[in-house]
């Protein structure tokens, strides 16, 4: 026999695990030699456990940092790096490819359909061109339609397993005592908890074939909420696009985005509200060259702030979704910097020089969130440097724009208002219709 094709996969704790368990554990044709990891502080250093990653691997995998690439192909001699993350630009997967090629390694992406499971149960996917698009929204709107059709709806939330990957391989939340069980960092209740908020049970982890089978006891049927832009983990019956005006133009630049673009049977422009017509436009056209056959809906996305008069006329500083400021580049466009403007706020303060350790060390890395507070928390320790960095900043009031109401987590010394915000249609009805048609004609996206 030959020997086994060596894979290093390159990721970010998510995709990369999924595309190891769906196409290489278990199969004796491949040898997956290690992963890495990018985007998610403290994740590198740790392994994929001898548990999750089956009987060829009975040491486990080591994941290591993704900047010693070159070091690592050069020990690990890889045949192939598979790249396996999400929210890059096409560019900067030219550039991956670029190293990976010159260093003699093969660069593969692999195919959405090869990673897609199969759900006994009809599945909607909600994805995005880019992050903080608005998809948690829509899957919140989604649900409620779902609901008023008397179906029994169950969430699986693209992964975030920052923690014990073995403990997380399956978890499922139904109230605020499952998040304080799984130790969930902000990140993650800013995904699950508006489902619970809702009234809606949800799935996360790593293993998705388990979970969506868990899932399968209690659904009628199952709503994908994706991460970033990925493309989805299981084969749709429904295929939702978030596109996102505001950055007119992402959804043809940026991978796997473009894909989720291409592929959707519904294109949902969010934000319509706030962005120009002619950027609205501009993606309208893009739809019709890249994927004619889409449904085009308009939406709007209110923002809706608790106790505005607080904030009228102060020194305000602003929380947003911590991808959405970072990897995602959406400094001064958020739901928190639209609702403290919409108050009346007198000045957004830069909380730049008061950042503290992990929260100085994260606008070093990504100096385009400068202006605005990521809400980081990935650790205990992260979330005293957030705490440590609102405290330290001259304002007084804070507005947070993230999904969840922070002051569950945070203590800080300054009072804190929230800004939250939904989908709504401009021409309603038509995502309802879209649904109905889905449920009753069975798979639309292949």
């Amino acid at each position: 026999m030959s020997e086994p094709r060596r894979v290093l996969i390159l990721g970010a704790a998510g995709r990369d695990f999924h595309n190891f368990n769906t196409v290489y554990r278990d199969n004796p044709a491949f040898k997956v030699v290690a992963f890495t990891a990018t985007q998610i502080p403290d994740i590198a250093g740790r392994a994929y456990p001898a548990v999750l990653a089956g009987k060829l691997y009975p040491a486990g995998i080591p994941i290591l940092d993704e900047a010693d690439l070159v070091e690592i192909i050069k020990r690990e001699k890889p045949d192939v790096a598979v790249f396996s993350y999400s929210d890059v630009t096409h560019q900067h997967v030219g550039h991956m490819a670029s190293l990976c090629t010159a260093l003699g390694v093969d660069f593969e992406l692999l195919g959405c359909d090869k990673t897609m499971i199969k759900s006994t149960k009809p599945v909607i996917a909600i994805t995005a061109v880019r992050t903080g698009a608005g998809k948690s929204q829509t899957t919140r709107y989604i649900s409620r339609i779902l609901k008023g059709l008397g179906k029994k709806v169950v969430a699986i939330r693209h992964p975030m397993p920052y923690g014990d990957l073995a403990a997380q391989a399956c978890q499922r939340f139904a109230d605020y005592k499952d998040l304080d069980l799984h130790k969930c960092t902000i990140e993650e209740r800013e995904e699950y908890e508006p489902h619970i908020d809702n009234g809606f049970i949800i799935y996360s982890g790593v293993d998705y074939e388990q979970i969506v089978r868990s899932a399968e006891k209690e659904a009628d049927i199952i709503l994908w909420d994706g991460g970033n832009n990925d493309t989805p983990f299981y084969a749709c019956d429904l295929h939702i696009c978030i596109a996102d005006p505001l950055r007119s133009g992402h959804e043809v630049m940026y991978h796997p985005g473009e894909a989720n673009f291409r592929r959707a049977d519904v294109i949902v422009i969010n934000k319509c509200d706030s962005a120009k017509e002619e950027d609205i436009k501009a993606i309208e056209e893009n739809a019709k060259t890249y994927n004619p056959k889409a449904i085009v809906i308009r939406a709007n996305s209110p923002v809706t702030l608790e106790k505005p008069e607080l904030v009228k006329g102060k020194k305000t500083l602003v929380i947003e979704d911590g991808p959405t400021l970072t990897h995602g580049s959406m400094s001064m466009m958020g739901a928190g910097v639209v609702a403290a403007r919409a108050a009346g706020a007198g000045t957004i303060v830069d909380p730049t020089p008061y950042a503290v350790a992990s929260i100085a060390a994260t606008y070093q890395k990504y100096p385009n969130a400068q202006g605005i507070l990521p809400a980081m928390g990935y650790g205990d320790a992260q979330v005293k440097d957030l705490e440590r960095t609102i405290d330290a900043t001259p304002c007084d009031i804070v507005v947070s724009g993230t999904p969840i109401d922070i002051t569950r987590v945070l203590k800080v010394n300054k009072p804190m208002v929230r800004a939250t915000y939904e989908l709504a249609e401009v021409t309603k009805g038509q995502l309802e219709a879209a649904v109905k048609k889905a449920l009753k004609l069975g798979c639309c996206c292949g």
